[in-house]
């Protein structure tokens, strides 16, 4: 399938798509063999997914095959070309992993949580060629997903991406994990020397939502994904409802879109568009400090006058109305409650 392809080369310079696919939970030798051999006929997919130990809630369940699985990665890798890439979670999976030839590894969701596990696993790795991948934590927290790739950078790893597969929420939502793009924009931000790919399997939580959200995800620039597939997703012993047939993948993804950084048609249009902007920030910027200037002074009399500082009654109302005045301009009612609760608190620190 991909041997020429070169995961190395791609964590520097990662101009091509890469797509990661494979199932959820490695079960048997015979379904993972199906699923490489139809995954084969892909020529995008390049790396070979599998779980070997999986991470359950509760316990009495199945929690993985461990080491033969590991045996069948290897066989796969060897029929079908693909480089392989398993979860690893404590410093005996890794061992075992890199004992079997396993090319790529990821750290999971809930052992990114854990500062304490991530430094076990940095140890581990230290010396180690090895990429190493790294899942957002559970709960929306850049701080500490940027706090588990720097113990992989402190460890002198030279590989290291970054997966998107989205945050438990309490809110309802139509997803498994709601994406909350905001965290890994600012993560790229932050770190825009670590490539990231989208776990959209994992965000969507199930097949109906994977082709609109991979959309959005490659419209946001991410470098690559990772989707589930299984021979049979409807026999599948973890996340059934998630995970999609190699025809399947390979349908939704030629129906992606993938949108250009720039174009030179484009380049003086979008100068001026942004010149605008730029116009439109400065404005917005000096009406916020003139605000700010206004509140000190509020908080001045409220201090003379031995007032409290924070008015519940006048900020429900403030905020009540710019959220439907808002609305009523075309702009999204969250957005402007965000907006608002963030320049109300340094507001009131102003004013104390």
């Amino acid at each position: 399938m991909s041997e020429s392809f070169d995961i190395r080369k791609w964590f520097q310079k990662p101009d091509e798509l890469l797509v990661i696919s494979g199932p959820c939970s490695v079960e048997t030798r015979e379904q993972l063999m199906d699923t490489a051999d139809g995954l084969s006929k892909i020529e995008r997919v390049k790396v070979l997914r599998g779980g070997i130990w999986k991470p359950r809630t509760r316990p009495d369940v199945f929690e993985g095959v461990g080491e033969v699985g590991l045996q069948w990665m290897k066989e796969a890798k060897e029929k079908f070309g693909f480089l392989t890439m398993t979860e690893v979670a404590v410093p005996e999976h890794v061992e075992l992993a890199l004992r079997y030839d396993i090319d790529i590894l990821w750290l999971g969701a809930r052992t990114v949580v854990n500062p304490f596990s991530v430094q076990e696993l940095a140890d581990c790795l230290k010396g180690c060629d090895v990429p190493v991948f790294v899942k957002n934590p559970i709960a929306p927290d850049v701080k500490l997903w940027l706090g588990a790739i720097e113990r992989l950078n402190g460890a002198g790893l030279k590989y290291i991406g970054a997966i998107h597969r989205g945050f438990s929420s309490a809110e309802e939502t139509p997803y498994r994990n709601a994406p909350v793009w905001k965290i890994p924009i600012e993560l790229k931000r932050l770190r825009p020397d670590i490539p990231m790919i989208t776990d959209v399997s994992h965000i969507c939580g199930c097949r109906e939502l994977l082709q609109v959200t991979a959309q959005k995800a490659l419209d946001f620039g991410t470098k690559g994904f990772m989707i589930e597939s299984h021979c049979k997703p409807e026999q599948a012993l973890t996340d059934a409802n998630q995970q999609i047939t190699p025809e399947s993948l390979k349908n939704a993804l030629n129906k992606l879109v993938i949108k250009k950084i720039n174009t030179d048609k484009d380049d003086v249009v979008l100068k001026n568009l942004r010149k605008e902007i730029d116009d439109i920030d400065d404005e917005l910027l000096n009406l916020i400090a003139k605000r700010m200037n206004v509140s000190e002074k509020i908080g001045d009399f409220k201090r003379k006058h031995d007032l409290t500082v924070l008015q519940m009654d006048r900020w429900k109302s403030v905020l009540e109305a710019n959220i439907n005045k808002g609305v009523n301009l075309g702009l999204n009612g969250d957005s402007v409650k965000e907006i608002f609760e963030i320049i109300h608190k340094d507001s009131i620190d102003r004013q104390m």
